[in-house]
């Protein structure tokens, strides 16, 4: 069965654009024109990824990003999400991926480039899939195959990045792991976001599983390097 994507962007010339390439990679299509109805389709046709425009009308990409993220349902606020942005800040970039968003492309951009991303992500995906990945420490369990964390016998909300960083992490418990090596473990070795995407995700891993996100026990920083899970 082909994989669906849900493309949410008001520019119908370039959401048609986007489909005819995602169709060509045998991939299904659903289009939305405005953030309710993209919302609407995430519900119910739970698609496999989300490419989502940040400028919408009705409800912006941001707000709509940060609505599918707390979804009750796992399905939805699991789905991976990349946002088109026409913004070339690095702060605005940031604020999608804080947001919970996997990866964004600025526009104008590639239609080659944005389904490479998707498969990129899909790839991670699977190969995640591998049942022998579970990591423990004390109370945190991470299973990587059922894509589940659980702190103190209760699951924790983590994006699919904050998800396979915290895993990685884990894998590589005791080793400082640089921004860049913890890009390529976890996201994957053609993943093109900024290096500084890893520092957001740490912030949330740590307000998610430390004790005192402000002085950390389970991810510690290494000046200079990058990051070190050293555990309880």
């Amino acid at each position: 069965m082909s994989k669906k994507i849900l493309v949410i962007e008001d520019e119908g010339k370039i959401a048609r654009w986007v489909r005819t390439y995602f169709e060509q990679d045998g991939f299904t299509v659903l289009l939305a024109g405005d953030g309710p109805t993209g919302l609407t389709l995430a519900q119910t046709e739970l698609p496999d990824l989300i490419v989502l425009d940040l400028n919408l009308p009705g409800l912006d990409g941001l707000e709509l990003c940060q609505k599918l993220r707390r979804h009750r349902t796992k399905a939805v606020a699991n789905t991976p999400i990349i946002m088109l942005t026409a913004r070339v800040e690095e702060a605005d970039r940031l604020a999608g991926l804080d947001l919970g968003a996997d990866d964004y492309v600025t526009k104008p951009f590639s239609p080659k480039e944005l389904v490479a991303r998707a498969k990129a992500i899909f790839r991670r995906l699977e190969r995640d899939a591998d049942p022998s990945r579970v990591f423990k420490d004390g109370d945190l369990v991470v299973d990587v195959a059922a894509h589940t964390a659980m702190l103190a016998g209760q699951p924790l909300e983590l994006t699919p990045n904050e998800f396979a960083v915290l895993a990685t992490l884990l894998e590589h418990r005791g080793k400082a792991l640089s921004r860049s090596q913890l890009i390529e473990l976890a996201l994957g070795h053609d993943y093109e976001g900024l290096e500084r995407t890893i520092d957001v995700h740490i912030r949330h891993i740590r307000h998610k599983i430390e004790a005192n996100p402000a002085q950390p026990q389970r991810i510690v920083t290494v000046f200079g390097v990058g990051y070190r899970y050293e555990g309880l």
